[in-house]
């Protein structure tokens, strides 16, 4: 039987290199037609990969970008969803400790008051997190041994999320 995976001129089998490196980046957001803070992420986020983009590929590093519209309850459960927006890298949020205070954006798609994410970077408050603070999250967990490792904890959905889902399913009904 003839092995098609061997490469005629030198005997040594064709493999798919699996050493390349790769990372998963996950946008988790509420909404990027109306929410300021989610457009400014998704901005800043895509900014962020294209200025790294070419480091990244001259080390073979694949970036893997996922944009998640977490909707409702049951994917916020499956995502243990925390905050919008969030930016997970490897599974790890880029900024575990946050604060949140009103987002009109999100009220006006809701028709009640929500809080999302304030992200903090160098001492200061942003409403989307800076470039600067997502091409180093990038490079820590790349080159820089990671990430700090999060506990994982069972996930409890906020009582924020729980309103804005509730609140917008009644503002949809009418």
């Amino acid at each position: 039987m003839k092995n098609n995976n061997v490469n005629s001129c030198c005997s040594t089998p064709n493999k798919i290199d699996s050493s390349k490196k790769s990372i998963v980046i996950d946008f988790l957001y509420l909404d990027v037609t109306i929410c300021e803070r989610c457009q400014g992420t998704d901005n800043s986020l895509d900014e962020a990969i294209s200025e790294v983009s070419k480091v990244l590929e001259a080390t073979d590093v694949k970036v893997i970008l996922n944009k998640i519209n977490v909707i409702n309850e049951e994917l916020a459960r499956k995502y243990k969803f925390v905050t919008s927006p969030t930016i997970r890298i490897n599974g790890k949020d880029i900024q575990m400790n946050f604060k949140e205070n009103l987002c009109e954006s999100c009220g006006d798609l809701c028709g009640d008051d929500v809080d999302c994410r304030v992200w903090i970077y160098e001492g200061k408050e942003y409403t989307k997190p800076p470039k600067a603070m997502i091409i180093e999250a990038i490079l820590k967990e790349v080159y820089g041994g990671g990430i700090a490792k999060q506990e994982e904890q069972d996930y409890i959905i906020p009582q924020n999320l729980v309103k804005f889902y509730s609140s917008k399913k009644i503002k949809d009904a009418k």
